[in-house]
């Protein structure tokens, strides 16, 4: 009976067995998988390249002397290498760039998410975008000819230097406020609707559902926002070597001028000094101290947004 129904199905039946794998999904698969292996190969080619070099400055020079000096001037001589007054004034400039770009991307995110009509949003989100589209450099030259003399010293009276941290970090809040921006408002938007309707319900205001029931439970997108913009202003190079001046200066004072990490790599690695001698392996080492506190960063956001990432279903 059942050897004479199978015979007499209907020629076009679909089939109910495996289906052959589709040659067009391997090749799929295949890319994807090349795509991720080209990335771990960046990275593991960019830790080799570093790696080297630094051994061979941490030959020469203790690490003690490189981690906890307070002196930097590997170019000049005496030559120091206290790495200290670089990355106080990182993290210095990031601070105050953080100052600008938290308030202003988390408060675009809260009102595109939550105030603004859809009209209104598919305006306003492409034009703070746009922000992250403009040169590094051209940040720099408005820091250096406008924000400074302008604002700081005309509108303030501010008794700044011409090359000062404080103009580079709030110049560099508004690069990163798109970042924060974006990431925010798409998190916040992914929250579900029923959220808000249960809290309207409740008798809550709109202020109070955007601060006290989407913003929490878009923490972990928000955290990631601010991640990425720390990383991106840390590793920032043109803003604070055309801004920030190139005086390795071991101040909290915002006033005066400060050389960060990467104004040190760009403004020494221009081929005037020797390759081999220490002055060279210092851009190496520095950029391997760079690299390390990045991805410390990384490593603390991934573990912050996994342990309080929220799944809907």
């Amino acid at each position: 009976m059942e050897a004479s129904t199978a015979a007499g199905a209907a020629p076009g039946a679909p089939s109910l067995g495996v289906a052959r794998r589709r040659w067009g999904e391997t090749v799929i698969k295949a890319a994807l998988f090349l795509a991720a292996l080209i990335s771990i190969l960046t990275t593991t080619g960019i830790v080799v390249s570093l790696l080297g070099r630094t051994i061979d400055f941490f030959g020469e020079v203790g690490i003690g002397h490189y981690l906890f000096g307070t002196k930097w001037s590997p170019l000049f001589e005496p030559a120091s290498f206290g790495v200290l007054p670089l990355v106080s004034a990182t993290f210095v400039i990031t601070g105050v760039a953080l100052i600008v770009a938290v308030p202003l991307g988390l408060g675009s995110a809260i009102y595109l998410s939550e105030y603004a009509r859809p009209r209104t949003r598919r305006v306003i989100k492409p034009i703070i975008e746009l922000l992250a589209g403009v040169p590094t450099i051209v940040f720099g030259f408005f820091a250096l000819t406008f924000l400074t003399p302008e604002l700081l010293k005309g509108l303030l009276n501010m008794k700044v230097d011409v090359f000062n941290g404080l103009a580079a970090g709030i110049v560099m809040g508004f690069m990163i406020v798109p970042t924060i921006a974006s990431i925010s408002e798409d998190s916040m938007s992914a929250v579900p609707q029923g959220l808000r309707e249960g809290a309207f319900g409740l008798g809550a205001s709109k202020l109070q559902v955007s601060l006290r029931v989407v913003f929490p439970a878009a923490l972990s997108g928000i955290v990631a926002s601010i991640v990425l913009g720390v990383s991106r202003a840390v590793g920032e190079t043109m803003i604070v070597l055309v801004a920030a001046g190139q005086l390795a200066n071991l101040t909290a004072d915002v006033r005066e001028p400060m050389a960060t990490m990467t104004a040190f790599i760009g403004a020494t690695a221009k081929g005037d000094i020797a390759t081999g001698s220490i002055e060279y392996k210092t851009i190496f080492a520095v950029g391997t101290t760079l690299f390390l506190i990045t991805l410390l960063m990384n490593a603390i956001s991934i573990r912050f947004v996994r342990r309080y990432r929220q799944v809907y279903e």
